[in-house]
């Protein structure tokens, strides 16, 4: 019997695309848990990055009819990738890259900094970016879940939009298998997104105390469909996940020109950015009905939607094509999921692990990025075999500059 037919007897109400990859058993228990929901409106489906979460395994997909699962969402929402390919070809490139990423870590706050004045952003796309966060700003003023965020600091939220973070956040060069320069990137919603999804998962515990709502894991309370708190949530929820895509687009804005300075020439993009979300929750149809589908790190994968799923700071990523799989709900794993925790990754590698797995790549090989060795992700090619029937590859990349947070 195969991993994937034992996993499948454990988890009658889940469809697996683990293909022969392990799935820890707290994983497992996760999955069970969410796969027993009443609000469920369908089997969960399981990718082949799936691990260990808050409320939910990253890597899920949840369809839920009239509710929602705050912490399924999670708290980075709209966390997500954006790639677009530059007119850049590998010749272009100068034998270091350390110019490179040095004027990107300048122009682009990484880890808890952020920049000191909102900001203005340039070029052509200037504009366009301008309207959308005055639009942004004015929108959030009418947010009905304002009232329970508690002490917040709003202005440091406009200075973070166009920022990077940290964890498993990164900015990359990659080559394409033609010698193309992409700029792929990964970034969400900083404190604001983090603070709205707390507050919704303290909403819906509260509401299922009040209740007396039975429950597995009291990090899977839900709300409501017309209920107030619902309705403020999925109103915030919204507004953050358009907050995550715009502070990828402005973060593009400043690589884009760091990259150009750093080089001393005009870069110009080679057709549209792709920028999709992997941890967000909107309303879709599937199998005739209309459903909450909640991508807990999966991405939409409808037929000929582009996507993105990258592998470690090591590893190759891909630019996929949807192929509208309608079992698993459209979707397909947003990267290469983690087999360990960062504190096993901090006991187990050396500094020198680090530098020889990142080997050839322009980036920190320091103590406090251990926890993103590449050996900490699964295998990102075992991760793309299993989920042949989701996608198909458009392009594949592989980095040769990477700045974390």
């Amino acid at each position: 019997m195969t991993a994937r037919e034992i996993y499948e007897k454990r988890l009658p109400k889940a469809r697996l695309w683990t293909g022969d990859l392990d799935i820890e058993p707290d994983a497992l228990e996760q999955i069970r848990q969410v796969s027993e929901l009443p609000i469920l409106a369908g089997p969960v489906a399981v990718m082949p990055d799936v691990h260990l979460g808050k409320g939910a395994t990253v890597g899920t997909v949840i369809p839920t009819r009239a509710a929602i699962v705050p912490a399924a969402v999670g708290v980075d929402i709209g966390c997500g990738m954006l790639a677009v390919r530059t007119d850049l070809a590998a010749s272009d490139l100068p034998q270091t890259l350390e110019r490179v990423r040095a004027q990107i870590e300048r122009d682009v706050p990484v880890g808890f900094e952020f920049h000191r004045d909102p900001l203005e952003p340039e070029g052509g796309e200037g504009t366009r970016l301008e309207r959308r966060m005055k639009d942004l700003e004015s929108r959030y003023r009418k947010l009905r879940i304002l009232s329970r965020l508690g002490r917040f600091d709003e202005a440091r939220m406009w200075r973070q939009l166009g920022s990077l973070g940290g964890g498993n956040h990164f900015i990359e060069l990659c080559l394409d298998t033609e010698g193309g320069v992409w700029i792929l990137l990964h970034s969400g919603s900083r404190n604001v997104g983090k603070t709205i999804g707390e507050t919704a998962m303290e909403m819906a515990k509260r509401v299922a105390r009040e209740v007396d709502r039975d429950l597995p894991n009291r990090d899977l309370a839900w709300l409501d469909e017309g209920s107030p708190e619902f309705e403020a949530y999925v109103e915030a929820l919204t507004w953050a996940q358009e907050y995550a895509a715009l502070n990828r687009d402005l973060m593009l804005n400043l690589v884009h020109r760091a990259l150009e300075k750093a080089l001393g020439r005009r870069v110009r993009f080679v057709g549209e950015a792709t920028n999709c979300h992997h941890n967000y929750a909107r309303l879709e149809e599937h199998f005739g009905e209309r459903v909450w589908v909640t991508r807990k790190g999966a991405v939409s994968a409808r037929a000929g939607e582009l996507g993105i799923i990258p592998g470690s700071m090591g590893a190759r990523s891909f630019i996929v094509r949807g192929k509208g799989n309608a079992a698993s709900y459209c979707s397909c794993s947003h990267g290469a999921g983690r087999v360990m925790s960062r504190s096993r990754a901090k006991k187990l590698f050396t500094r020198e692990d680090l530098a020889a797995q990142t080997a050839g790549i322009e980036c920190r090989k320091d103590a406090a990025v251990i926890d993103e060795i590449p050996a900490a992700y699964k295998d990102i090619d075992r991760v793309m075999a299993a989920q042949s029937d989701l996608v198909e590859v458009v392009a594949t990349l592989k980095q040769v500059l990477c700045v974390k947070g």
